[in-house]
């Protein structure tokens, strides 16, 4: 609960910020980051944007997947065939193929209303998991740990939200408040993420030995509420898929691909697919979860301090003719390259991730700093090589 706590207060103030800049100049958080990158040198964070966010949609897919076996499984229809399994995909693709087509503002909408819902089945399920709870149930944990499950904490929370910020307070007036954008970002992710990942916690208590969230439900819960649960988790997970995918395709766009928003979908859907299927056919959800998780935070972190200290410089204010005109000098700014690259290499030797360990968290017991050090040094370096004359042009708002 400590780390849980600690992770989600570090990492959500990163959303609140880059809401604010999106309010403010009425576009994408990506786009300001041009800024520090160049036009075409931010193409390669627009890619990792991009990656970010089939990651975690594809992470979506594979709970929907879940979900749906499991109340096949409550209705009676046993089978844990490869074909099952298969099938439950495709049809999970096409649905989520078809929810884009109805726009974004009435996906937003629909959210309004099942949020209610949600938070009543949340406290139903509070309520049933609390008696069962074993607070003992954990085994001693060191600080190495502890300092991972912080890491791991912020890279799924506000530290992966960070990027996406601006995409949806954009279209807010430009004269809104900028400490109820800040204040609404923030709390709106860090008290539910924080209750979420609480409950969750109570639940893993319980259903003890679980290769994934879903699956092991049935066992902590009752019958009567396991279903229409379920339900609702495929709900929300595919209106929740629709939002990344919408940030996912301003992504792809910011790398440079000349891609129509239907076709960026498709293409998304199309390694959701791959992905999902390999998570269910391997039984290892979890530890996949927690290696794209530990990679992750390798390019998020020195982003996150160049994005910071670039506004820092700035003091606010972005020029419109440099971040939008691709014709002009400074395509590529080669101290914010440089400071990223260092940040990434700095993130990696601090890294302590199933995939891989780097050798500052080998020499400390296993502790991961990976975000802090990522962050730090980036913004450092950047500060030291970007030297150049910040130009102070307000960007009129869309």
């Amino acid at each position: 609960m400590a780390a849980i706590v600690i992770g989600n207060l570090l990492a959500f103030p990163l959303v609140g910020f880059s809401s604010i800049q999106g309010m403010q100049h009425g576009t994408s958080t990506m786009a300001i980051s041009r800024a520090a990158y160049g036009n075409k040198g931010a193409r390669v964070l627009g890619f990792f944007g991009w990656l970010n966010m089939v990651g975690f949609e594809a992470g979506g897919m594979v709970m929907i997947t879940l979900a749906g076996l499991t109340l096949l499984k409550q209705a009676g229809v046993e089978g844990e065939g490869l074909g099952l399994k298969v099938a439950i995909v495709l049809i999970a693709a096409v649905i989520q193929l078809i929810l884009p087509l109805i726009g974004h503002a009435a996906v937003m909408k629909a959210q309004k209303y099942l949020t209610w819902v949600f938070v009543a089945m949340f406290v139903v399920m509070a309520i049933l998991v609390a008696p069962k709870a074993n607070l003992t149930a954990g085994g001693s944990a060191d600080f190495s740990t502890f300092t991972l499950a912080v890491m791991l904490v912020m890279s799924g929370g506000g530290l992966s939200w960070a990027p996406l910020g601006g995409d949806y307070s954009r279209y807010l007036p430009v004269d809104s408040s900028r400490k109820a954008v800040f204040g609404y970002a923030f709390l709106g992710g860090f008290v539910p993420y924080l209750l979420l990942m609480i409950l969750g916690a109570a639940v893993a208590t319980v259903v003890t030995n679980a290769s994934d969230p879903i699956s092991g439900l049935p066992g902590a819960l009752p019958s009567w509420f396991v279903v229409p649960y379920l339900l609702l988790t495929v709900v929300t997970l595919f209106a929740a898929n629709t939002t990344d995918l919408y940030s996912s395709g301003l992504n792809l766009q910011a790398a440079g691909i000349r891609i129509k928003r239907w076709a960026a979908v498709v293409l998304d859907l199309i390694f959701c697919v791959i992905i999902t299927f390999v998570a269910i056919t391997s039984d290892s959800f979890n530890t996949m979860l927690n290696a794209f998780l530990g990679l992750v935070v390798v390019w998020l972190a020195p982003w996150a301090g160049i994005y910071v200290t670039d506004w820092l410089r700035r003091k606010g204010v972005y020029d419109a003719a440099s971040l939008f005109d691709e014709s002009g000098p400074g395509q590529i700014r080669w101290a914010g390259l440089i400071a990223q690259a260092v940040g990434m290499l700095a993130a990696g030797l601090w890294l302590n991730s199933s995939v891989y360990v780097g050798w500052l968290s080998s020499a400390t017991g296993g502790s991961d700093f990976s975000i802090f050090a990522g962050f730090v040094v980036a913004g450092v370096v950047y500060a030291a090589l970007d030297r150049r004359a910040v130009p102070v042009k307000e960007l009129a708002h869309a």
